[in-house]
């Protein structure tokens, strides 16, 4: 178990929480580009090396939303049950995102989800961005899955970790086209676990002759 967080750890926890907050509701109200570093310091109440502290980056004020999810997919694989193979934990993961209405998963109709889905999608250097941390997501599931399967070749791992990234990536983006729409989670739902389930499909023929460590 996680050991509970001491009361400085709290603090920062909070601090970095309101200043994101602000400035996403920020973002979201004005644009991401008419907004500054230090508009969003102010209406924070810390000052701008404090910002900088906690964000490196402008966009890491919004990106960082995703960096939770960067080694939920290795995470998955290393603490899979035995005899599951790594393709069937992810293919179960994704399934149960889409249960779950996991805004990752692109299944998700709350219009506050939809409004940070735009804000980023539709702001070229948060796109790239993202694109950076799809790259660092991808790099820590192949590190994982080298011990996974049964093949000495790194190749294996780190081809089968893009194959995955991308393949949920499209995923996502499908069903947030789909609702985008104007049709509910609710009613994309099926359509999006038959999508899933297609896709993973098509990489188990590709990993037909790369059978799973026990």
């Amino acid at each position: 178990m996680n050991a509970p967080m001491g009361l400085r750890e709290r603090k920062k926890q909070r601090t970095r929480e309101t200043i994101s907050d602000t400035a996403i509701t920020l973002f979201l109200k004005h644009g991401f580009d008419q907004v500054s570093v230090v508009d969003i310091a102010a209406v924070a109440e810390v000052s701008k090396p404090t910002l900088f502290k906690y964000f490196p980056t402008k966009e890491d004020l919004v990106v960082h939303r995703f960096a939770d999810h960067q080694t939920v997919a290795g995470s998955v694989v290393a603490e899979r049950p035995l005899g599951v193979s790594a393709i069937d934990a992810l293919h179960q993961h994704f399934l149960d995102g889409l249960t779950a209405r996991d805004p990752i998963t692109g299944l998700n109709d709350d219009e506050d989800v939809l409004a940070f889905h735009h804000l980023v999608y539709s702001t070229p250097s948060l796109v790239a961005r993202v694109s950076k941390y799809l790259a660092q997501a991808e790099a820590a599931l192949a590190e994982t899955l080298v011990g996974a399967l049964d093949s000495d070749r790194e190749i294996t791992a780190a081809l089968l970790a893009g194959q995955v990234i991308a393949t949920e990536r499209i995923l996502a983006s499908v069903n947030w086209r789909r609702v985008v729409a104007g049709r509910s989670a609710d009613e994309v739902h099926p359509e999006a676990v038959a999508d899933a389930d297609h896709a993973y499909a098509l990489l188990r023929q590709g990993l037909a002759g790369v059978a799973p460590r026990e």
